[in-house]
């Protein structure tokens, strides 16, 4: 009801609408809009270590079902189960903290799988920095935070494909959408592990999409509507 309203010209003919993403037969009402993180002066390359050591993932968001943090350390186990070095830093608190803890340890995931808990922008910058691969099973989303954040700093986002998510990750070419399948899901994973030009191109592209949506971009955005 409330997206058929906003999008109504004749309904919203004196309302602008910020909408996440570009969307097929959008109203000329709905202006396509993103939300910042970092800004200009943050912008630096960042050099990925490569697969023969230790790959790394990244989790950030509320340990909570709609976030699916489980279906993040499965995916992941699957890759351990498979001969694959990697870890996985999971960075939030939330009700499902518990049975996470369970599960790693049932599953003897505890060199492999760490839940840091909430911490400041500056550790989770850091995360994302040495991080090859940002994590975000999600059943619903607005403008994903932790993707941008990690695309920005090349890490290839890994995100199911809900709200603008296919936007930003321009459908696959700078990412993986997940299907929510762990075999298929697995096979996506494995073919860029052993791909090394594929990880690297879409971690390059994930970084230049990610790095146009800056503070200082918002702000002047943000002031051409209001003088629009």
């Amino acid at each position: 009801m409330q997206k058929y309203i906003l999008s109504n010209t004749f309904l919203t003919k004196n309302i602008q609408v910020l909408v996440y993403g570009e969307w097929p037969r959008q109203s000329k009402n709905c202006k396509p809009f993103f939300t910042a993180t970092y800004s200009e002066k943050d912008k630096e390359v960042i050099q990925k270590t490569d697969f023969n050591k230790t790959i790394e993932f990244v989790f950030v968001g509320n340990l909570v079902r709609g976030k699916n943090p489980l279906y993040a350390i499965q995916l992941v186990e699957q890759l351990i189960r498979k001969g694959k070095n990697v870890n996985l830093n999971l960075y939030g608190e939330g009700i499902e903290r518990t049975v996470l803890e369970e599960y790693i340890q049932n599953n003897q995931l505890e060199k492999n799988i760490f839940l840091k808990g909430n911490q400041n922008q500056e550790t989770i910058k850091k995360a994302y920095q040495k991080s090859h691969f940002v994590l975000l099973p999600s059943k619903s989303e607005g403008w994903p935070k932790a993707i941008a954040e990690g695309m920005f700093w090349g890490c290839v986002p890994v995100v199911t494909a809900v709200s603008c998510v296919p936007f930003m990750l321009n459908h696959g070419d700078r990412g993986v959408l997940l299907e929510m399948n762990l075999s298929n899901d697995t096979i996506q994973l494995e073919a860029i592990i052993e791909d090394r030009k594929c990880y690297v191109d879409k971690s390059i592209k994930a970084s230049e999409w990610s790095q146009q949506f800056t503070k200082d971009i918002f702000e002047t955005e943000i002031k051409k509507i209001l003088q629009s």
